[in-house]
């Protein structure tokens, strides 16, 4: 599918002038500072070092203080307290951190984690009579609650208290729970409402260390798995998150907890004794933790139970840590292969339905599809077709499924609109889970289409790439590069920049690796004769036109490629265009 660039504001030129002589960096450098917000000297500096003292005052958020005193009130009494979270990476990583934070002084503890299959998403009358059964009289929910009004309702008749640590979107009424932490309430005045998860279980340990006079430096050890959270979850990196996941990437490049260091060594990641500010053999990033860490942790939820996850979350000992990690990685390589079957069936049946292959979404329904990898699917998808795609299948009783979503596309305001056809459904923009009764099914996906084609005006939208900045192949230097580096960590909100270059020419050395892939090596005639290297994925469809010496543009990072003990700049590529030489993009 035809891409389309657009090119981002540069930003107010003075204000660049400015801050590229305050800072003395290149003036791409400073404009792209200007693109993320940053206007001065001191913001600069705030950006590129990230400080725990900025973290906001966890008391600032709604209900912080009932959180509290209800916590306290518990520990004080000895009543036995459940942390309750979500199967996904989100929950299960919040679930470890308040688990192992209040058990390192309170023993009165356990935890649950609701099997995808049996219970779903959410809180559960099955986990509610597990806490009745044990005698559990306060239980954290994590990640999920925010709409759990009738379960809450329940729990209250059986005299469970709930704390609810949420980050998704409220609905008209609140559950009736002793405290509901949610930046994403209308009520709240937090001042910033991305965090995930996990992110509000640390600012309930935050508080709670807070209010017993503890130092915050103890809380550190824990940022690790909040990291993990904000990269598997696709939230913001901005503002607070982007402190978080700083520390949270030093933490787990330095001195990672057993469960994560046993994760990415069975995923081929070495030890080093080399460095001494890290201790593998090269510098871990948010895309390690989106497509090696994550992966493995929802695959415990997704094939067997997240309590695997948690368990290996919270292991002490880096040797009990592999034996669970093993059994993760299996459950992942059993994910992956379930993951390819069913797309390739999905794509099947949309190559059989014509109707489909011209739809504005894309909704699919087997009920013999596995329940645990059919969001994957519906992202597979996405990509694919470039349009809001939901994945169902049928689980006790109902059809259930995840809806994935496009840029400008709010998912979960599509799904809000057919909700009168639903029986539950949340999320958030870009993702979001739904059920259904099975009679409903015709009818959801007629509305749901009819929602879709009407925002985009019967237009069907192209995928389109973001260009930062146009710059020279001259630009890239090892400075400019030992910059660029410090703008990380990068998510939503502070992408990795995209940047273009115009009229290039081939070395003559470019060529076609693998199936389908271009290993490019270009020049940039009258500017500069320095040859630079890239690799351009999945586009060898484009290698006989830059055989033949035709000028073109590319859209690429700049990254850091290392083989053979060597590391060097390279260009990873995303997109090529062939112009004439006198077009202006």
């Amino acid at each position: 599918m035809e891409k389309v660039w657009v090119h981002k504001p540069a930003g107010d030129a003075e204000i660049i002038r400015n801050l590229q002589k305050a800072l003395n960096i290149n003036g791409a450098l400073a404009s792209l500072l200007v693109q993320r917000g940053v206007r001065t000297f001191d913001e600069a500096r705030s950006f590129f070092r990230p400080d725990l003292d900025d973290l906001h005052d966890p008391f600032l958020m709604k209900d912080m203080d009932r959180a509290i005193e209800r916590i306290d009130k518990a520990i004080r009494n000895q009543e036995k307290i459940l942390v309750y979270g979500d199967y996904d990476v989100d929950g299960t990583s919040a679930v470890a951190l308040v688990y192992t934070f209040f058990h390192e002084f309170y023993d009165n503890m356990g935890f649950y984690i609701p099997d995808r299959y049996a219970e779903g998403y959410g809180i559960s009358y099955k986990a509610i009579d597990y806490a009745s059964e044990n005698d559990y009289r306060l239980v954290i929910a994590l990640d999920c609650g925010i709409k759990a009004v009738e379960k809450i309702k329940c729990a209250c008749t059986k005299k469970i208290d709930f704390i609810i640590c949420d980050h998704h979107r409220p609905g008209d009424e609140l559950p009736p729970a002793s405290a509901v932490l949610d930046p994403k309430r209308s009520d709240c005045t937090y001042p910033y409402n991305e965090l995930s998860g996990c992110g509000v279980g640390f600012k309930l340990i935050q508080a709670y260390s807070r209010f017993k006079g503890w130092s915050s430096q103890d809380l550190v050890k824990y940022l690790d798995l909040v990291a993990v959270s904000i990269a598997a979850d696709i939230v913001q990196i901005t503002g607070e998150n982007r402190i978080l996941a700083y520390y949270g990437l030093k933490l787990i490049n330095s001195n990672p907890r057993p469960g994560i260091e046993a994760l990415l060594g069975i995923s081929g990641i070495k030890r080093t004794n080399e460095k001494p500010d890290r201790i593998f053999t090269r510098e871990l990033n948010i895309n390690d933790l989106v497509f090696i860490v994550g992966p493995r942790i929802n695959a415990a939820g997704r094939i067997e139970s997240g309590n695997n996850s948690v368990e290996l979350l919270i292991s002490q000992s880096l040797e009990e840590a592999r034996t669970l990690a093993e059994q993760i990685n299996n459950c992942n390589t059993e994910r992956r292969n379930l993951d390819s079957l069913i797309t390739q069936q999905a794509l099947d049946m949309i190559d059989e339905q014509e109707t489909l292959s011209k739809a504005f979404t894309t909704v699919l329904y087997h009920p013999n599809w596995h329940k645990g990898v059919i969001g994957i699917v519906a992202s597979r998808l996405t990509e694919i077709y470039y349009r809001p795609t939901v994945i169902l299948c049928k689980s006790n009783g109902l059809i259930t499924g995840s809806a994935r979503s496009i840029k400008d596309f709010d998912i979960y305001d599509a799904i809000d609109a057919c909700s009168d056809l639903l029986e539950h459904f949340g999320g958030h923009t870009y993702a979001a889970g739904l059920s259904l009764k099975p009679e409903n099914l015709p009818r959801f996906t007629s509305k749901f289409e009819e929602y879709a084609r009407e925002k985009f005006n019967g237009n069907h939208p192209a995928p389109e790439i973001e260009i930062d900045q146009v710059i020279n192949l001259s630009d890239i230097t090892p400075s400019f590069f030992n910059i660029l580096k410090q703008f990380a960590p990068f998510g939503p909100g502070n992408m990795s920049p995209i940047f273009a270059t115009h009229k290039l020419m081939d070395t003559g050395y470019s060529r076609i690796v693998g199936k389908n892939h271009l290993k490019l090596s270009v020049v940039h005639p009258h500017i500069s004769g320095y040859p630079v290297s890239g690799i351009a994925f999945g586009l060898s469809k484009y290698f006989e036109d830059i055989q033949k010496g035709q000028p073109f543009s590319i859209c690429y990072h700049i990254e850091e490629n290392e083989w053979n003990g060597k590391t060097n700049l390279q260009l990873n590529v995303k997109d090529i265009k062939f112009e004439p030489l006198d077009h202006e993009f």
